[in-house]
């Protein structure tokens, strides 16, 4: 296979594109086809031998991918050969392939393409983890973000808002600032031809920034600690600048802040079920369209070397990724993000559907989703246990449909070690099941409805969010290989608990695209704690 090689440390240049033996993995490995790979900071570093983690030489840089398991380890029970997947790898993703240990492989959920799998975890976990865990963050405190338009700071831009906060966003040129601007930032600052502490006092009215946010460190750190407010949080992530500062601490004591550490990769390791939940949130807001990963540029593995020189020289705006053809190829479309989008792509199937002269919908479903129609213009947050309870009986709205694949109900028998015929013998299920094609598992579909419902139910801040059970389930029709399903939903009951969480009730109406029935109702329970 091909990969690009650090065979001694130095800068990017001295990089090496060659031939090297595919990997095999270990009992508790699995070997990945690349189709993305991301490119960090920390490549640039590792190549330089002044990161954390030194790898023996030779190695391919490179720790964000996504693509498709080729191989599995002896020991390995909940990955399969052929599965979409992203992975933390550390080091040895710029490579057609790498092997990585299964607790840092997660599954892409089937309407993500990998590009944006493969350049959301870094960026994005980091940000959600310092802005969230690290700082706890509350809306209206104010957020500065020091190297606001790299891959951590546009990610933080846009967490920042979706979490509420005024986010002040600061960076080396007016370009770099015009894409924090176009990503929500409420005020911005060129911190090369403006006074830092003195534009933060002019836009914060002398009072200062809650949370300070800093990828840069160097000069710009003292004067954005120097700006904090009582009880402020002081955020550090990395030193692109290349200097570490020495900070005055007395500043901290006579502002009453804290100074943290933010080390995302070592709390995946040593907090894997908050990092578990972190990352099903963001999933659910890249899903939901309240996070967008901005692209710098595409390059081949080929290009790595002048990949990593942009990031060192500071030109990346957002994420670089490296892309492999087959993967380019493939990528889905891009995401409807305006509703005038969505509305332009509706009309576009029912004409389709008109020109086809399919069945029309029965009149009720019909209604629905005229009712529906509307909804991103109506839709509130639930940002608090006040917010649920103004939301009972209100609809959620609807997902967008999921096709339920025969893979899907394979991996499901699997799962279950169920394997009924109807299920997973597709030739007999051409001979024997009118339509010829074989039945998804009614708990199969049940087990969508979690999956469908984080893309609808609206939840910001919240420390946890646990699906946890059902009250009835019924399944009036059934659902086929190669269905297409969607979710419908209302908040029914809010029910506070002794320890401070509280219950969701939510009835939950799957449709499938074949049926004049439902496929699955169910009465929901959901567990959050705010």
């Amino acid at each position: 296979m091909k990969a690009i090689l650090c065979q001694q440390h130095g800068t990017p240049e001295t990089l090496v594109y060659s031939d090297v033996q595919d990997p095999e993995p270990n009992e508790k490995e699995v070997v990945i086809l690349v189709k993305a790979c991301a490119v960090n900071f920390p490549d640039v570093l590792i190549i330089q031998n002044k990161y954390q983690f030194k790898p023996e030489l030779p190695f391919s840089p490179g720790g964000e991918v996504s693509g498709i398991i080729e191989k599995v380890g002896s020991e390995v029970k909940h990955l399969n050969a052929g599965q979409r997947v992203l992975a933390l790898c550390g080091w040895g993703g710029f490579a057609e392939k790498v092997k990585v240990s299964t607790d840092r492989v997660f599954p892409i959920p089937p309407q993500m393409d990998y590009l944006t799998a493969a350049s959301t975890l870094y960026t994005f976990g980091t940000s959600y983890h310092a802005l969230k865990d690290r700082a706890q963050i509350k809306s209206g405190e104010t957020l500065l973000i020091l190297g606001a338009s790299g891959g951590v700071g546009l990610a933080t831009v846009e967490l920042g808002k979706v979490m509420g906060a005024t986010v002040i966003a600061a960076a080396s040129t007016s370009e770099k600032l015009a894409i924090c601007n176009e990503k929500g930032a409420d005020f911005l600052i060129n911190y090369e031809a403006e006074d830092l502490k003195e534009k933060i006092k002019e836009l914060t009215d002398g009072k200062g920034v809650d949370v300070v946010l800093d990828v840069v460190g160097g000069k710009y750190a003292e004067p954005a600690l120097r700006s904090m407010a009582w009880k402020g949080r002081y955020l550090v992530v990395g030193f692109a600048a290349g200097d570490i500062p020495k900070l005055p601490f007395n500043l901290a004591l006579l502002k009453g802040c804290s100074v943290m550490g933010v080390f995302w990769g070592r709390f995946s390791t040593e907090e894997p079920k908050q990092n578990q939940q972190n990352i099903m949130e963001l999933v659910g807001m890249i899903q939901s369209g309240k996070i967008r990963q901005h692209i710098y540029k595409e390059y081949s593995l080929e290009e790595v070397p002048q990949a990593l020189r942009d990031m060192m020289d500071r030109k990346v705006v957002g994420k670089a990724m490296v892309v492999f053809e087959e993967a380019r190829a493939k990528r889905q479309e891009p995401r409807l993000d305006s509703r005038s989008e969505k509305r332009e792509a509706r009309d576009e199937m029912r004409e389709l559907r008109a020109k086809k002269q399919e069945p029309r919908q029965d009149l009720r479903s019909e209604e629905r989703e005229a009712r529906d129609e509307n909804w991103e213009d109506r839709k509130v947050v639930f940002g608090s246990v006040g917010d649920l309870r103004g939301g009972v009986g209100k609809s959620l709205g609807r997902s967008s449909w999921t096709t339920v694949s025969q893979e899907v109900i394979q991996k499901f028998a699997d799962a279950t070690e169920d394997f009924q015929w109807i299920h997973v013998d597709t030739e007999k299920a051409k001979a024997l099941i009118q339509g010829g094609k074989n039945l998804a598992h009614g708990y199969l579909t049940l087990s969508l409805v979690p999956k469908l419902l984080y893309e609808i139910l609206p939840l910001e801040g919240v420390q946890m969010a646990l699906n946890y059970g059902t009250n009835s389930v019924r399944f009036p029709a059934p659902v086929y290989s190669g269905d297409k399903v969607r979710l419908s939903a209302t908040l029914s009951k809010v029910e506070e608990t002794p320890d401070g969480s509280t219950k969701l009730f939510i009835h939950a109406e799957m449709e499938s695209n074949a049926a004049s029935k439902p496929v699955c109702v169910a009465e929901v329970i959901t567990l959050v704690r705010f």
